[in-house]
Parts: structure tokens; sequence; C-alpha cells
């Protein structure tokens, strides 16, 4: 019997989504036949079979979250029929589990399975992790109070390791052993695989200060009795002194409404995007500037330099310029080009210029990264530009296309807003966010009444990283590079 494993799909991907089986137990599978697609960090990709033989067992159901090297099938070699069924210690969570259960862990995953995936540099925390959805405040893990907590060290239990040595934790339990001083090592994880969740890190430290240790594994099936208690919603939101986090936010239907909801999952890239932009909701102090640039120049320029772009089969779009009046000003205000690593609490300053780029899809918000920006012309960047935005579009990005940004630019303008408050794209310090160009009466510098090209920019950035009067002169220093697209020429080589 062999084991079909979770192969290591890109580099720090950790784990990743069963999207899909295209193949039933039973079923004959040749070499190399595609037995699943599997998403990690909204990129998917058919999963080919090692071996030929019969499907005997498919040990991980479609949505199901993976970690890379386990299990996810049997196949039997011998072509024979389905064999008996796996070991328990070698099957993950069965498919069949319920969708209370499910939510439950990927409400504790904050920023969980499709966040490790592929926005972290190798080595980085996976809980320091493209975007655009604030979340309720409610859902954030409050720990205030805890810290002081100095727990006891039991016999360590036998803990399930990722590739790189380290314990399986999602996020919000490593943040939370962090505040509470705990090793996790000495905690035993509830999750797939011996994962350790929130309630594990939570009745844990319960037991070690001499309580009664919270029925945590029961927490699913509890869910709907908490919702038929709508007074102890708001003691929620205020935690006792010993900082108990809040409860999940419990939606409940109307009355009478009933059959005219339907519940969808949340899988896939829709469920990557929630955890992507959970993660910039806990793990950045993010705050906004907004200032406006007259691109009455750069509009001349470019429609002087359009038929030589023509010419040589580019597309010249504006953003090609505003990625180049980016990368200029990164290297002169390099705090907005970080990342801070919570698990070292070492902020991570960054010597090349990758710029992330938000493009909507039918299937969800995705950000394609330009490698070194400061390296290419912009004609070269009209060109990937282009070509990554068609691929993201048909789905056809690959993970080290999605990975490695230092800063990220969303055009909100292309679809009319006048301006933005973007989400950061964890662990970047900053986005900026571009919007419509617009013909509007300013004064110029003759006191003169005039037509100009304006553009808001709205920058969002994390102020643990950044400090709001260099926010500031990083926007003024992208003004004066779009505002005179000579000097951006000359600065930009």
């Amino acid at each position: 019997m062999k084991e079909v494993l979770l192969p290591e799909l890109a580099e720090s991907v950790v784990e990743g989504e069963i999207l899909k089986w295209l193949v039933q137990e039973g079923d004959t599978i040749a070499l190399e036949q595609p037995l699943c697609e599997v998403m990690t960090d909204k990129v998917t990709v058919e999963l080919p079979s090692p071996v030929a033989g019969v499907l005997s067992r498919r040990l991980a159901g479609e949505g199901d979250v993976v970690a890379v090297h386990a299990a996810i099938a049997l196949i039997d070699e011998t072509g024979g029929a389905a064999a008996a069924p796996a070991p328990a210690a070698t099957a993950p969570a069965p498919a069949a589990a319920p969708l209370s259960t499910q939510a439950q862990e990927e409400r504790e995953q904050v920023g969980g399975s499709i966040v490790e995936a592929g926005h972290l540099q190798k080595g980085a925390d996976d809980d320091s992790t493209s975007l655009f959805k604030a979340f309720s405040s409610d859902e954030k893990v409050q720990v205030q109070g805890l810290g002081a907590r100095q727990p006891a060290a039991p016999a360590a239990p036998t803990q399930p390791t990722r590739a790189d040595g380290r314990v399986l934790a999602v996020p919000a339990a490593r943040q939370l052993a962090r505040e509470l001083n705990l090793d996790l090592t000495q905690v035993r994880g509830s999750g797939p695989n011996g994962r350790i969740r929130v309630s594990d890190v939570l009745a844990h430290q319960g037991i070690n200060q001499g309580q009664s240790a919270p029925a945590q594994p029961a927490a699913p099936a509890q869910a709907p009795a908490q919702a038929a208690q709508p007074a102890a919603a708001p003691a929620a939101k205020a935690p006792a002194a010993g900082g108990l986090p809040v409860a999940p936010v419990q939606y409940r239907t109307p009355k009478g409404y009933e059959h005219l909801e339907d519940r969808v999952p949340l899988r896939g890239m829709r469920r990557a995007i929630s955890n992507q932009m959970q993660a910039s909701h806990l793990y950045t102090v993010r705050t906004l500037t907004v200032d406006e640039v007259n691109l009455s120049k750069l509009v001349e320029f470019r429609a002087r330099v359009k038929d030589d772009a023509a010419a040589a089969g580019v597309k010249l779009s504006y953003l090609p310029f505003i990625f180049k009046a980016v990368a200029v000003a990164l290297r002169k205000f390099p705090s907005l080009n970080t990342s801070f690593d919570e698990a070292t609490q070492e902020i991570v300053q960054k010597r090349y210029y990758n710029i992330g780029m938000a493009v909507a899809t039918d299937a969800g918000l995705t950000v394609p990264v330009l490698k070194d920006v400061n390296h290419k012309s912009v004609f070269d960047l009209a060109r990937e530009v282009s070509d990554l935005a068609v691929r993201a579009q048909g789905g056809k990005l690959q993970a080290d296309e999605l990975a490695g940004s230092t800063f990220s630019v969303t055009n909100i303008g292309s679809i009319g807003a006048l301006f933005s408050f973007p989400i950061i794209n964890v662990p970047d310090a900053a986005i900026l966010g571009i919007h419509s160009i617009q013909k509007r009466p300013i004064v110029d510098e003759y006191d003169n009444i005039v037509v100009a090209h304006m553009m808001y920019l709205s920058l969002s950035f994390d102020h643990r990283l950044v400090d709001g009067a260099e926010a500031a002169r990083f926007c003024k220093e992208v003004i004066r590079l779009l505002e005179n697209p000579d000097r951006l020429m000359l600065e930009a080589m």
C-alpha cells in the first residue's frame, strides 16, 4: 500500500487545501494521473499520482487543510480491490466532519493555512503574515492581563512538527502562547495532524493555574447553545481580568427568513483572502495618510511615448510609472520597505524592491508580484503588468509569482472609487492605493485657475514600523516624481 503525501509545492509552503478530488475510491490510477486539485497561497495545482494502482482510500476530504508531508490518500499498487482502512495514526480529520467543526478550526486559524503558504520569507514565523476587507474587532483574541502568568512546565507531550522542526500550531495560538510566556512544546494539540489551536493553549493554561480545564474539544458542539444566549454577547466583548478571548461571532437567521438564505462553505480563494485579511487585521497597527498628485505632465509624457511603446509591442498604462516612482521613493524612505518578524521581534530591512499588484478576478482578489522593479525599464514593467494581469484572470499564476512582495499597490481607481483605506498585504509594511485620474480646476503657481489631471493617493501603513511623518514624506516623494516624469526617468535608472 502506497501513501500519497502532500509534497512541498513551493518554498515556505507548509500546508494546502484539497479543493477537488479528480478520482474516486476504487478507481484505477495511472502513473502521473492527476489525483486532486490543491490550493496553496491562492495558486491551484493538480497533484499527480506517484504510482499506478487502485485508489484504496482518500484520507482528506474536499475543503480539508492538510500539512505538507501528511498523507492524503492510499493507493494499492497491486491493482487489487480497495485495501483496508489506514491506521488511525496516519489519517487526518475525517472528510465528513460537521461544518461547525470546520468553521471552528478556520476561525482559530487567524491567517492560518493559506496565509502561511507563500507570503513569508524562508525562516519567518508563520503568524507574521492579496486583500482589502476589514474584519470585526470582535474576532481578535484578547490577552490583556495574561502576560504575567508563569505556568509550571509539565512533562512535555509528544509533539508533531513541521518540516523545519517547529511545533505545528495555528498563528493565533502562537501569538497567545507568547503573551502567556508559554512553551508550545508543552501543549498537546487537538487540531488536524496534532496542530495546536487557541483552545488547546487556553485549556493548558487553565490546568497550570489550578483551574478546571475548559471543555475545549466540545466547543463546536456548544456553538448553538452560545447562540441561544444573546445576553452573554456583550460580556464577551469586555473580558475579565483573566483575559479570555472574545467568542466567535455566531450568525442567527431572523425568524421567518430561513427559506431566503443559502449557506456556502468558506473555501478556496475566498478562504485564502479571508485568512489574509484577518492576519492583516490582527498583526498590523494600520493607519492612513491621503494626498493628491497632479499628473498633467505625466499624461502628456505618456501621450508622447505611446506610439513608441506600441511599436515595441507594449501596452503602456500609468502603472509602470507609478511602480518606478514607488521604487525610487522606497530607497529614500526604507522603513516602508520592511517587515516585522513577530517570532523574533525583529524588523526585517530589505534592500530589494518587489511590488505587489492587486488584481481583481472573478474568483477573488489576488496579488502577483513584480520582482526587482528598480532594475527594470518602464517598457519591461508594462509587459510584465499586462502578462501578470492576464494570467491572474485566468488562474494561471505560479506560487512564486504571488510571494515575496516588499510593498504593494492597489488600483482602486480602475473601478471608480474616489479614495479608499486599503488593507496592508502582510507581511508588507505599507500599501499604496491609487485612484481615478480626473480633470479638476486647481490654482497654479501663478495664481491662475487651470484644469489639471488630478489623482488621489491613499497610503496605509503599519504604525509599528513607519512613523506618520515618514509616511507623509514618502507620499510627497512619489508625488514629486510623478509630477516630473523627466526627473523620474533619470532617477529611476
